[in-house]
């Protein structure tokens, strides 16, 4: 009899409780993060972009939902890709400077998705720290196995995978990152077909720099279409929540490490076809609310560590409103900076507090050629108003835009009285912001680690200054920024 009731007892346990646990398992999504390096918003064919040629990342947004208004919290490599893992903006992360880290005990979605169930790898570029390995149970970071744009062992990682786990996977590309090398699709555009935008110089050595560029953006798609054709022939596309998106703008003067639509937008495009999430939206969205949003889709909690805020219901609706307001912040990039942006739904406003020094872009920007021919034309005195802006010093200390009528920043309204009240507004919102979020100026920050030279044509700029390898102080350093949670009412 105790046989037979032990028997009975574990047949109701096993069927109220294990059971169940292993159905929503099983119906849990799977997740796949694709995070190019360098890419901006207007760089892929699906925002309208007549030249770059990005057929399979077109194909997703035809089944999934483009995202317009899609902000990064900085345009800066390892700042940025923490700041997304941990859903917290970077002078939170403890780590907003490039090539920093935040401290060991930095929670990420991976590990959070890691303890849930989830079997979780990265592949590709890394570049966030050791607290983030912490949470990938595979970790695919050889550049010789990776190849020249970092996405040759992607099929491999997900047909290796175990088939008993939902997973998440981390698929970090080093296209579109310079300098530019070996590719086996160079020559997919043709120079002779293309204007470059009005910012940089009409002209062979810039032309031949952009179509590089947008030769290893078709690598990127091509390794996106790879690992499509296997989640269907394993059936589980249908139940895979698919990101693709960048880290920061493209390598070019004018966009990466700006805090402009140039820089700090990203593409952003979500397919999920199980939940038939489908269109476009152009609600304000931050790149610190994708962890929360992917935790509860896997139904797991978000930690009040995560300064972001599931977008659901944005995936439910594409018309819903979401954000009133995103941030994103400049730290040193190479540079010495320090530059904070706020956007509503109507106007950016941008605080340069640096704003002695020229805002001409990283070191890999003013080595290209494209820098060079810009320069060329300044020293000539031929160079546009547009062109000439990253050659300014002093800068303007405050940015203002209209984002309606000046969709590529152009025109800084900031001395315009009809708009007095709403850069009042947007000041008082960024205060507030930096007060609530634990951000500082200080006064001793990370210096020039190179000089200002010539692009490549006069000097190789990468003449190391008395400062190199010197950090200062970091921001929110001093209000211990790494301990606040607050998520703010923006």
């Amino acid at each position: 009899m105790r046989a037979i009731f032990f028997l009975f007892s574990l047949s109701l346990f096993i069927n109220n409780s294990c059971l169940p646990f292993v159905k929503k398992a099983e119906i849990r999504p799977n997740f796949i993060v694709f995070i190019a390096d360098d890419v901006s918003w207007d760089d892929l064919s699906v925002y309208g972009n007549e030249f770059v040629k990005t057929p399979n990342i077109e194909r997703l947004s035809a089944e999934g939902l483009v995202f317009k208004n899609m902000y990064l919290t900085t345009s800066s490599c390892s700042p940025s890709r923490n700041s997304i893992i941990t859903g917290r903006y970077p002078h939170n992360t403890g780590a907003p400077e490039l090539h920093s880290q935040p401290p060991i005990e930095m929670k990420t979605v991976a590990e959070a998705l890691n303890k849930g169930g989830y079997y979780t790898a990265l592949s590709g570029k890394f570049h966030m720290g050791n607290y983030a390995r912490r949470g990938f149970d595979l970790i695919n970071e050889d550049r010789k196995l990776n190849g020249p744009g970092g996405e040759q062992q992607w099929v491999k990682t997900l047909e290796n995978r175990p088939k008993d786990q939902p997973f998440f996977m981390w698929y970090a590309s080093i296209d579109a990152h310079r300098s530019w090398g070996e590719n086996n699709f160079s020559g997919t555009h043709d120079p002779d077909g293309l204007t470059p935008p009005e910012y940089l110089v009409n002209d062979d050595p810039t032309k031949l720099d952009l179509v590089n560029y947008y030769d290893e953006i078709r690598r990127f798609d091509h390794s996106i279409g790879e690992v499509i054709a296997i989640l269907k022939k394993q059936k589980v596309y249908e139940n895979t929540f698919i990101i693709v998106m960048a880290d920061n703008g493209r390598p070019f003067p004018h966009s990466k490490t700006r805090l402009n639509d140039q820089g700090v937008k990203t593409p952003f495009i979500l397919t999920y076809k199980k939940d038939k999430i489908s269109g476009e939206t152009k609600s304000l969205i931050s790149a610190i609310d994708i962890a929360p949003t992917i935790l509860e889709y896997a139904q797991l909690e978000i930690g009040d560590n995560y300064q972001g805020k599931s977008f659901k219901k944005v995936l439910d609706n594409p018309d819903n409103p979401f954000r009133n307001y995103v941030f994103a912040e400049h730290n040193w990039h190479d540079y010495e900076a320090h530059e904070r942006m706020v956007r509503s739904k109507d106007f950016m406003y941008i605080e340069n507090n640096r704003n002695q020094f020229a805002q001409r872009g990283p070191l890999d920007a003013i080595n290209s050629d494209s820098y060079a021919s810009l320069l060329s034309r300044l020293e000539a005195g031929e160079i546009s108003e547009i062109q000439k802006e990253i050659f300014l010093s002093p800068r303007p200390k405050r940015e203002f835009y209209d984002m309606e009528k000046d969709v590529f920043q152009r025109e800084n309204l900031i001395g315009e009285k009809s708009h007095k009240e709403e850069i009042k507004a947007l000041e008082l919102i960024l205060e507030k912001w930096k007060l609530e979020t634990g951000d500082s100026q200080p006064d001793e920050i990370t210096r020039d680690w190179y000089e200002k030279r010539p692009g490549p044509d006069k000097a190789p700029n990468s003449l190391k200054t008395e400062y190199h390898g010197l950090r200062g102080e970091f921001a929110g350093a001093s209000k211990n920024a790494i301990k606040i949670n607050n998520k703010g009412p923006f």
